[in-house]
């Protein structure tokens, strides 16, 4: 990748106090291997095309998720979960472009598809906004929300990188967040598309930080807070 476009990229440091965790679509519908997705596809006899979305869900995105979520909770940093579906029957409320893969999926709400997955369930004072627009921005009234909490700065994770993690991701950034998209906790169909999209992002977008790395800077600066 080109370097000279680093030294344009925005500079920021994840504080406790002003960073949110964005759990984007982690739902029964695309990262199960009962519903949605993969049952249409098993149905079909096509789930081997989406063996690699799977196993990186189940290998590293639920478990990088899970670290995240302790970490941010034991600050005390706030937590929102993004879910994506129909809010009616016919799916006329989703945006036309991802109708027919909701319709497909069977991703409603109310349906067991809809619900987060059992491994990352919210904890009850922990905001789910529903979207039905590929980024969050565009149908949740995040950004309010967001505002209220006094929130600068946005770890983004969950699936898929390339769809709705990356639009959310981008909308934030067009909307004056720092940005750090987690690379083992966000997943899409492939390494190829998953790299892709990183280096995309790091052009501009955000950063870029591994689980490990995300939760040794905000733990720093939180520690030398309290060390002051």
């Amino acid at each position: 990748m080109t370097a000279y476009i680093n030294e344009f990229s925005l500079k920021f440091t994840l504080r406790s106090a002003t960073t949110a965790l964005l759990v984007v679509d982690m739902q029964n519908a695309t990262g199960s291997l009962q519903h949605g997705l993969a049952k249409m596809l098993h149905e079909q006899g096509r789930l081997e095309e989406s063996r690699y979305r799977f196993e990186r869900i189940q290998n590293f995105v639920v478990p990088n998720i899970q670290k995240l979520l302790a970490a941010f909770r034991a600050l005390g940093a706030p937590v929102i979960f993004i879910t994506y579906g129909a809010e009616t029957p016919d799916c006329s409320d989703v945006a036309r472009h991802i109708r027919a893969f909701v319709q497909a999926t069977c991703n409603k709400v109310g349906k067991a598809e809809h619900d987060i997955v059992d491994a990352l369930k919210p904890l009850p004072q922990e905001p789910v906004l529903n979207k039905t627009t590929m980024g969050a921005f565009g149908s949740t009234g995040i950004d309010a929300r967001l505002r209220a909490l006094g929130v600068t700065e946005l770890v983004v994770v969950g699936v898929s990188t390339n769809n709705c993690v990356g639009m959310t991701a981008m909308e934030a950034a067009d909307k004056g967040y720092g940005v750090v998209l987690v690379s083992d906790a966000t997943g899409t169909c492939s390494d190829r598309m998953q790299q892709a999209y990183e280096e995309m992002f790091l052009r501009l977008w955000g950063r870029v930080l591994s689980t490990s790395e995300t939760i040794a800077e905000i733990k720093a600066e939180n520690a030398a807070k309290a060390a002051e």
